[in-house]
């Protein structure tokens, strides 16, 4: 989606302002919810979606007509796999239905997967460099 002035947003806020407000509300929670679980993360724009950076990518969302998809990488849909039974997946994806509460518990616990997994592979980087 574009902004009013017709230019991708920059920012999340930006992101988040071009949606009616009950997306809007969804987006914010969103956003809380992976803020509190990855308060070290960085926050952008990366593929027009809202990211958090932390090492690397950790997590993008993104709102549809239909729906709220969650983009936490193959590792965070593989780990939490049982817990999304009731929602569309793909290899790297979720979809939560836009008209139905979003599960901010299950969010901040696939981010904080993933965060510890992104710290996981920036040490042993890091160690392999040194040897």
């Amino acid at each position: 989606m574009k902004s009013a002035s017709g230019a991708a947003p920059s920012t999340i806020d930006e992101y988040i302002r071009q949606f009616p407000r009950d997306v809007q509300k969804k987006l914010s929670d969103l956003r809380a919810a992976i803020c509190r679980a990855a308060p070290d993360a960085a926050e952008k724009i990366s593929y027009r979606m809202p990211t958090f950076f932390q090492k690397k990518n950790l997590v993008h969302f993104a709102a549809y007509e239909h729906h709220i998809g969650f983009y936490p990488a193959a590792s965070g849909i593989a780990a939490f796999k049982d817990e999304m039974t009731n929602y569309v997946t793909s290899k790297g994806a979720v979809q939560f239905p836009i008209d139905e509460p979003l599960p901010l518990a299950l969010v901040a616990r696939i981010v904080k997967f993933r965060v510890a997994e992104n710290e996981s592979k920036a040490s042993t980087k890091k160690k392999a460099k040194a040897s």
